[in-house]
């Protein structure tokens, strides 16, 4: 086991730039404070972590720090270049499985959560008990029974939240919500 001396990063300068990519090996075990001292200097920067390999605890605890990527040391020669353009534009760069266990996670720990009533993004009514639907990992058929109205009208929703949150996918949407701890429980 590698034992690399603690590094101090909260006096490391820090450029400016919209996304960061933190080497968790290089800075281990201060990944998540420099993590936290980058979105605190820059809180519009997109941080993406390379490490050697991510298990399902250091990928949840990443990604609540704020990290909107995830590589291992192998995957980043191949996909850092898809991924940074994704992470630029507002995405996530998770694998699936990971982001798929993060959401359940945070899902099953605390069964009722609302989004709370000062989310920057202003929602309609419907919009709201849309994404509280979303948040509670309901598909749109469900949605659209649930809150009777069309599964076309849920769509048209799930599009305009996507588009308030200025996220691609209704994953991003139910990571960011958890992400910026716009949640209630």
């Amino acid at each position: 086991m590698d034992q690399s001396p603690a590094v101090d990063v909260t006096n490391i300068p820090l450029p400016q730039a919209d996304i960061f990519v933190v080497d968790a090996h290089a800075v281990r075990p201060n990944t998540s404070s420099l993590i936290a001292g980058i979105l605190d200097h820059h809180p519009e920067g997109r941080v993406i972590v390379v490490c050697e390999k991510l298990s399902e605890a250091s990928s949840h605890a990443l990604l609540r720090l704020g990290a909107k990527g995830l590589l291992t040391y192998t995957e980043a020669v191949a996909q850092l270049p898809r991924a940074l353009p994704l992470v630029a534009s507002g995405g996530f760069w998770v694998p699936r499985t990971v982001l798929s266990t993060f959401v359940d996670s945070i899902l099953t720990d605390q069964q009722k959560r609302r989004l709370k009533p000062d989310s920057h993004a202003q929602l309609s009514r419907r919009e709201r008990e849309v994404l509280d639907s979303l948040l509670e990992n309901v598909s749109n058929k469900e949605i659209a029974n649930k809150l009777n109205i069309s599964e076309r009208t849920v769509k048209f929703h799930v599009s305009k939240l996507l588009n308030k949150f200025g996220v691609r996918r209704r994953a991003d949407l139910i990571l960011l919500c958890y992400q910026q701890k716009q949640v209630a429980v």
